[in-house]
């Protein structure tokens, strides 16, 4: 191996790593802020649990093979030069990771999927002005921008349907108890089957256990037995746990039956997160490795294993120093959670995202949570929603395509300069 492609692959690797540590740092909040906000969990107990399952998903599940080109934001065959795509790779990783440090840093929650897209957008424009081909897939670039529509409003919307439910059938009713005997093991079993079938429509788990040939309606089907077991197991556990309305502290308890099925719930998102977003990190490091040994990229790249484990270490990093920064946005600074809050905020985010997937849309966690968070505090009126801290997010999401397509196009430029 030569100066330049020990230069390039140690460049990958240490790139590879640093976009790890800010989906850490910036992304699990997604996963784990609503459960600190509700006080189900301490800052101390995310870090470890969320450390835990983002490695676990990203080692065990995390996909052996990933798109060249992440989204198919840019057409592979206009590009052609392998090495041309390497570079790309690794501009856009190196734009969208400094994007997000920045937002990390003033405690704003980005996507980091949106990040890597504007990193790819703005090479793609580079190889435009260079060539004279259009590398850009503008219809899929719109597609992303309208999920950054669509998300919060998706995410806010369900989250706000189903806080409001579990107020009128439960709170508001005539007899709490009875109506969470009546409802509660709905509401658990619901879960389970969400947990179920995302895991198995998004993740490699899927791939595992049905094959190649993993469908929605498959996935689903083999989720409505999960559904049965989580609706017995709530059941049984309400009738002989919750007490009586005529008890001095049954709202109390009403409240812990959401505060365990809210840390079910974050522990998932946390574990399919590992899973679905180490890609936006070690995706790039595979193709520019693919190149280095190869001397040509495909359409997609084998991942080896090594590979995924430097990305769950990176997110683990990640979590560790700077993941409290946007935890404590999204956990105080929206609007005030409690258990039942913090469990539709989850619900409703991950409904959103499960129903995106069976269409096909393009949806963003990160924008689909903070929607969740705002949807649940207009249940209670527009005065329970810090708006200025709304904006800054606004206003960051805004920023993150052009900021991020900018850095990558001035990296590329220089290291197309130097090599």
């Amino acid at each position: 191996m030569d100066l330049f492609t020990s230069l390039l692959m140690g460049s990958a690797v240490a790139a590879g790593f640093y976009m790890a540590w800010n989906i850490g740092a910036n992304d699990v909040a997604n996963s784990m802020s609503t459960a600190i906000g509700a006080r189900a969990l301490t800052l101390k107990q995310v870090i470890i649990i969320a450390g835990i399952l983002e490695f676990a998903g990203a080692v065990l599940v995390g996909s052996h093979v990933t798109e060249t080109i992440r989204k198919g934001i840019l057409d592979n065959s206009i590009i052609g030069n392998p090495q041309t795509v390497a570079l790309g790779a690794l501009s856009a990783l190196l734009g969208a990771s400094i994007w997000i440090t920045l937002s990390t840093w003033k405690e704003l929650p980005v996507s980091t999927t949106h990040s890597v897209v504007g990193g790819l957008w703005g090479f793609g424009l580079v190889l435009w002005i260079r060539t004279g081909e259009d590398p850009i897939q503008w219809f899929t670039l719109g597609r992303v921008f309208m999920s950054w529509i669509l998300s919060p409003l998706a995410g806010a919307f369900i989250a706000f349907l189903v806080f409001k439910g579990i107020t009128y059938f439960i709170f508001n009713s005539k007899n709490p108890i009875k109506s969470t005997r009546i409802y509660g093991p709905v509401l658990i079993g619901a879960t389970f089957f969400i947990i179920s079938t995302s895991l198995l429509t998004k993740t490699n788990l899927g791939r595992i256990i049905l094959g190649e040939q993993n469908t929605f309606s498959k996935a689903s089907l083999l989720s409505l037995p999960v559904f049965a077991m989580g609706y017995l197991a709530g059941y049984l556990v309400i009738k002989y746990k919750l007490g009586t309305v005529e008890s001095d502290n049954y709202l109390e308890r009403i409240e812990g039956m959401f505060r365990k099925l809210q840390i079910i719930t974050s522990c998932y998102v946390a574990f399919a997160h590992g899973a679905n977003d180490v890609a936006n990190a070690i995706g790039p490091v595979a193709v520019v490795i693919n190149y280095i040994y190869y001397g040509t990229v495909g359409a997609t790249v084998e991942v080896s294993p090594w590979i995924l484990s430097l990305g769950g270490l990176g997110i683990v990093v990640g979590i560790s120093t700077w993941g409290y920064k946007v935890m404590k946005t999204v956990a105080f600074k929206i609007t005030k959670l409690t258990n039942t809050r913090g469990f539709s905020v989850d619900f409703g985010a991950a409904t959103t995202v499960l129903i995106a997937s069976k269409f096909g849309m393009p949806i963003s966690t990160t924008h689909t949570v903070v929607g969740a968070v705002v949807g649940v505090g207009m249940a209670r009126g527009l005065e329970a929603v810090n708006l200025s801290v709304i904006k800054d997010i606004v206003y960051s999401w805004a920023f993150t395509l052009p900021v991020a397509a900018g850095t990558s196009a001035g990296i590329y430029v220089l290291l197309t300069t130097f090599i």
